[in-house]
């Protein structure tokens, strides 16, 4: 097996366990979303340290400011993609945070001065007709996740632009341990104000799980971009939505809506071509 093929299989497992974690989330239900986020976080703390003591990497990092930001933005992220999933269906709240990449694109340009072809303008106005369509806008209280679902997204674009600049001056090892470090001792405060629930069997077997899935995503995602290039790997990152589609379907009976088929599809279409574009580029 070539590395292409050995890259492609592992970012498809890891889009899978980005799906499963999605959904340990939603089932782990009536857990507030700080608790999540903690053992979502401690597990990979754990492995992220490892990681820097038996790499040698730097602990303290070189850019400590940027190395905030991007841990800043990062934990918003999750903590809106987390409260999306507690209130939306599984595969609305997986496409939402999809538009994370079109985020990306727009603030790279603003803040890196990176260029915008003229196809990924055309993606861009996909991207936002999908997410339309998916939020189906009736102007009520059932718009607010919607609301969250995209800002959170927003706030994963801003940690991702963050990285593309702190991969010329931290290794990956320092970049996670700082986001699962504020990430885990900022949960502490909003679980000892109350909002903690002390976990029954079943809730911290979906604990474990929930921090398994996550480590192993990113285990997934992080290995396979040494076999592969990130433009080749980014499409196939978009089959979250289809693994988080058929486990909605199965667990939840959330069987997709005409509109949100229609929006996904839109935004899986403009995800193709901006990694075509990207391609193309390179």
């Amino acid at each position: 097996m070539n590395d292409r093929k050995k890259g492609i299989i592992l970012i498809l497992l890891s889009a899978l366990f980005f799906a499963l974690m999605a959904a340990t989330v939603k089932y782990l239900d009536g857990i507030p979303v700080a608790e999540k986020i903690f053992f979502r976080n401690l597990l990979g703390l754990i492995v992220a340290t490892y990681l820097i003591v038996k790499n040698k990497k730097s602990i303290v990092g070189n850019n400590k400011k940027l190395l905030i930001l991007r841990s800043i933005f990062g934990l918003l992220g999750v903590a809106g993609y987390f409260y999306a999933l507690s209130y939306l269906p599984l595969a609305d709240s997986v496409i939402l945070n999809k538009m994370s990449p079109f985020f990306v694109l727009v603030l790279a340009a603003v803040f890196l001065g990176e260029k915008i072809k003229k196809l990924q303008i055309l993606s861009l106005i996909l991207a936002i007709l999908g997410a339309g369509l998916v939020i189906k806008p009736e102007f009520d209280i059932s718009l607010i996740p919607y609301i969250i679902a995209i800002t959170a997204s927003f706030f994963a674009g801003s940690a991702y632009t963050v990285i593309r600049h702190l991969r010329h001056t931290d290794s990956s090892e320092t970049i996670v341990f700082y986001f699962t470090l504020i990430s885990t001792l900022a949960m502490i405060p909003f679980m000892l104000n109350g909002q903690f629930v002390v976990p029954d069997a079943k809730q911290m077997v979906g604990f474990l799980a929930l921090g398994t899935f996550a480590t192993a995503a990113q285990f997934c995602m992080t290995n396979a971009y040494r076999f592969a290039p990130a433009g080749e790997l980014a499409i196939y990152t978009y089959t979250n939505i289809v693994f988080s589609t058929i486990i909605g379907i199965i667990v939840w009976s959330e069987i997709p809506g005409i509109l949100s088929s229609i929006g996904g599809s839109l935004i899986i279409l403009a995800g193709f071509i901006n990694y075509y574009t990207n391609k193309k580029k390179a």
